[in-house]
Protein backbone atom coordinates (compact mmCIF):
# COMPACT_ATOMS: atom_id res chain seq x y z
CA UNK A 1 0.00 0.00 0.00
CA UNK A 2 2.85 2.42 0.79
CA UNK A 3 4.87 1.43 -2.26
CA UNK A 4 6.42 4.90 -2.65
CA UNK A 5 7.72 4.70 0.91
CA UNK A 6 10.31 2.05 1.68
CA UNK A 7 12.18 3.59 4.62
CA UNK A 8 10.73 5.60 7.50
CA UNK A 9 12.63 7.20 10.37
CA UNK A 10 11.06 8.40 13.61
CA UNK A 11 12.81 11.17 15.54
CA UNK A 12 12.28 10.13 19.16
CA UNK A 13 13.12 12.02 22.35
CA UNK A 14 10.72 10.45 24.84
CA UNK A 15 8.31 13.39 24.76
CA UNK A 16 4.59 12.74 24.48
CA UNK A 17 4.53 13.91 20.86
CA UNK A 18 7.47 11.70 19.91
CA UNK A 19 5.62 8.74 21.45
CA UNK A 20 2.60 9.62 19.30
CA UNK A 21 4.89 9.95 16.26
CA UNK A 22 6.22 6.45 16.92
CA UNK A 23 2.67 5.07 17.15
CA UNK A 24 1.73 6.74 13.84
CA UNK A 25 4.85 5.40 12.15
CA UNK A 26 4.10 1.88 13.39
CA UNK A 27 0.58 2.12 11.95
CA UNK A 28 2.00 3.29 8.62
CA UNK A 29 4.68 0.60 8.54
CA UNK A 30 2.21 -2.18 9.35
CA UNK A 31 0.38 -1.40 6.10
CA UNK A 32 3.32 -2.82 4.14
CA UNK A 33 5.82 -5.12 5.83
CA UNK A 34 8.44 -4.19 3.22
CA UNK A 35 8.69 -0.75 4.82
CA UNK A 36 11.78 -0.44 7.01
CA UNK A 37 11.25 1.51 10.23
CA UNK A 38 14.18 3.20 11.98
CA UNK A 39 13.96 5.14 15.23
CA UNK A 40 16.66 7.63 16.17
CA UNK A 41 17.32 9.70 19.23
CA UNK A 42 19.91 12.44 19.21
CA UNK A 43 21.89 13.38 22.30
CA UNK A 44 23.06 16.99 22.14
CA UNK A 45 26.72 17.31 23.07
CA UNK A 46 27.18 19.84 25.91
CA UNK A 47 29.15 22.84 24.72
CA UNK A 48 32.43 23.17 26.58
CA UNK A 49 33.10 26.70 27.73
CA UNK A 50 36.44 28.45 27.57
CA UNK A 51 36.92 27.27 31.14
CA UNK A 52 37.80 23.62 31.51
CA UNK A 53 34.46 21.99 32.29
CA UNK A 54 35.17 19.03 30.01
CA UNK A 55 34.83 16.45 32.79
CA UNK A 56 31.45 17.86 33.83
CA UNK A 57 30.26 17.86 30.21
CA UNK A 58 31.45 14.26 29.78
CA UNK A 59 29.61 13.18 32.93
CA UNK A 60 26.41 14.87 31.75
CA UNK A 61 26.77 13.26 28.33
CA UNK A 62 27.23 9.80 29.88
CA UNK A 63 24.08 10.32 31.96
CA UNK A 64 22.15 11.39 28.85
CA UNK A 65 23.49 8.39 26.96
CA UNK A 66 22.25 6.04 29.68
CA UNK A 67 18.78 7.64 29.57
CA UNK A 68 18.77 7.28 25.77
CA UNK A 69 19.71 3.59 26.01
CA UNK A 70 16.86 2.93 28.44
CA UNK A 71 14.46 4.88 26.23
CA UNK A 72 15.49 2.87 23.17
CA UNK A 73 14.99 -0.42 25.03
CA UNK A 74 11.35 0.61 25.50
CA UNK A 75 11.10 1.51 21.80
CA UNK A 76 12.62 -1.84 20.80
CA UNK A 77 9.96 -3.63 22.87
CA UNK A 78 7.23 -1.84 20.88
CA UNK A 79 8.93 -2.62 17.59
CA UNK A 80 9.08 -6.36 18.35
CA UNK A 81 5.35 -6.56 17.63
CA UNK A 82 5.56 -5.57 13.97
CA UNK A 83 6.72 -7.71 11.05
CA UNK A 84 8.81 -4.94 9.48
CA UNK A 85 12.59 -4.65 9.57
CA UNK A 86 13.36 -2.21 12.38
CA UNK A 87 16.45 -0.63 13.88
CA UNK A 88 17.21 1.95 16.56
CA UNK A 89 20.05 4.45 16.66
CA UNK A 90 21.51 6.78 19.28
CA UNK A 91 23.41 9.67 17.70
CA UNK A 92 25.47 12.51 19.20
CA UNK A 93 25.12 16.08 17.99
CA UNK A 94 22.68 18.80 17.06
CA UNK A 95 19.24 17.11 16.88
CA UNK A 96 17.90 19.03 13.87
CA UNK A 97 21.08 18.60 11.88
CA UNK A 98 21.56 14.93 12.78
CA UNK A 99 17.96 14.00 11.91
CA UNK A 100 18.34 15.69 8.54
CA UNK A 101 21.73 14.03 7.91
CA UNK A 102 20.50 10.60 8.96
CA UNK A 103 17.58 10.84 6.55
CA UNK A 104 19.80 11.89 3.67
CA UNK A 105 22.61 9.39 4.35
CA UNK A 106 20.19 6.47 4.73
CA UNK A 107 17.87 7.17 1.78
CA UNK A 108 14.89 7.77 4.05
CA UNK A 109 11.58 8.44 2.29
CA UNK A 110 9.67 9.78 5.30
CA UNK A 111 10.61 11.40 8.62
CA UNK A 112 7.95 11.18 11.35
CA UNK A 113 8.37 13.46 14.35
CA UNK A 114 6.49 15.50 16.92
CA UNK A 115 5.90 19.19 16.39
CA UNK A 116 7.59 19.87 19.73
CA UNK A 117 9.88 17.79 21.85
CA UNK A 118 11.71 18.36 25.09
CA UNK A 119 13.37 21.56 23.83
CA UNK A 120 11.46 24.12 25.89
CA UNK A 121 12.84 27.67 25.88
CA UNK A 122 15.59 26.80 23.40
CA UNK A 123 12.90 26.21 20.75
CA UNK A 124 11.43 29.64 21.36
CA UNK A 125 14.70 31.44 20.65
CA UNK A 126 16.52 29.21 18.19
CA UNK A 127 13.67 27.71 16.20
CA UNK A 128 12.30 24.26 16.76
CA UNK A 129 13.94 21.05 15.63
CA UNK A 130 10.84 20.14 13.66
CA UNK A 131 10.84 23.50 11.87
CA UNK A 132 14.48 23.03 10.83
CA UNK A 133 13.86 19.48 9.62
CA UNK A 134 10.80 20.51 7.60
CA UNK A 135 12.80 23.28 5.95
CA UNK A 136 16.00 21.32 5.25
CA UNK A 137 15.09 17.65 4.76
CA UNK A 138 15.13 16.34 1.21
CA UNK A 139 12.35 13.83 1.93
CA UNK A 140 8.76 14.08 3.15
CA UNK A 141 8.22 15.02 6.80
CA UNK A 142 5.13 13.95 8.77
CA UNK A 143 4.61 16.20 11.82
CA UNK A 144 2.47 14.93 14.70
CA UNK A 145 0.88 17.63 16.84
Amino acid sequence: MLSVISKVVVAYDGSELSKQALERAIILAKQDEKVELNVITVIPRPVASIYNYGAIADTAHEANLEVARDMMKEVEEKLKNIPNKTETFIIDGNPAQKIEEFAENNNVDLIVMGSRGLGGVKELFLGSVSHHVVQKAKCEVFIVK
